[in-house]
């Protein structure tokens, strides 16, 4: 690779993950004031029926459709592949650790950069983060584009019994709780009163 290309995909690369950040740190406040503005100017039609959509499609996202695979290398992260898993059955992966925006679940899990499905052929994976992401108003849109789906029972039901097989749901398991636990060298797990996953995976086999 020449040396403008290399710069040039460094800056590619360097510039997703700006965008990435930025859309985590403003995109949902910043779609909610929009949707209310709207609504007091003459475009306040475009608002309402937004609105409208969004109480009729409020269940959507927990179906697990609308699912598209960004294409995207964010980091230079690296997936190690130390098991084999049979394409006919459906998984519940448990990731660690949780920090604050998951950079290394969404690198690995919501593009394929780290190349799951050539390690795993035959799986469909899909992350699951915060169900509240999906209830504010034009980020729900972009976040199920990019094949995310809610960290909430409805939605992992669906994928687990209702989706064929092949399925594997990524959850990172501390949530919140754990990505407010995080500080440099430290990696804290937060599972004691975070099981319900493990209910899940014994329940679906």
């Amino acid at each position: 690779m020449t040396k403008e290309k290399t710069q040039r995909k460094h800056f590619l690369e360097t510039l997703s993950v700006l965008h990435w950040v930025l859309t985590f740190l403003f995109f949902g406040l910043t779609c909610s004031i929009l949707m209310v503005y709207l609504m007091f100017t003459s475009l306040w039609p475009l608002s309402a029926l937004y609105f409208v959509w969004l109480v009729l499609d409020w269940d959507t996202p927990e179906r697990a459709i609308n699912y598209v695979n960004p294409l995207v290398s964010l980091f230079s992260a690296q997936l190690v592949k130390t098991a084999e898993l049979n394409p006919n059955k459906n998984y519940v992966l448990g990731c660690h650790p949780h920090g604050i925006m998951s950079c290394g679940a969404f690198s690995a899990f919501s593009t394929k950069s780290c190349g799951f499905a050539e390690l795993f052929p035959g799986l469909r994976c899909r992350l699951a983060i915060l169900a509240g992401l999906f209830r504010i108003p034009l980020m729900r849109e972009y976040i199920m584009g990019a094949g995310l789906l809610p960290v909430s029972k409805a939605s992992l039901e669906h994928l687990l019994s209702k989706s064929g097989k092949g399925n594997a749901v990524v959850i990172v398991v501390g949530g919140a709780a754990e990505s407010l636990a995080s500080s440099p060298g430290v990696n804290t797990v937060v599972v004691r009163n975070r099981k319900g996953f493990v209910r899940l995976a014994l329940q679906y086999g």
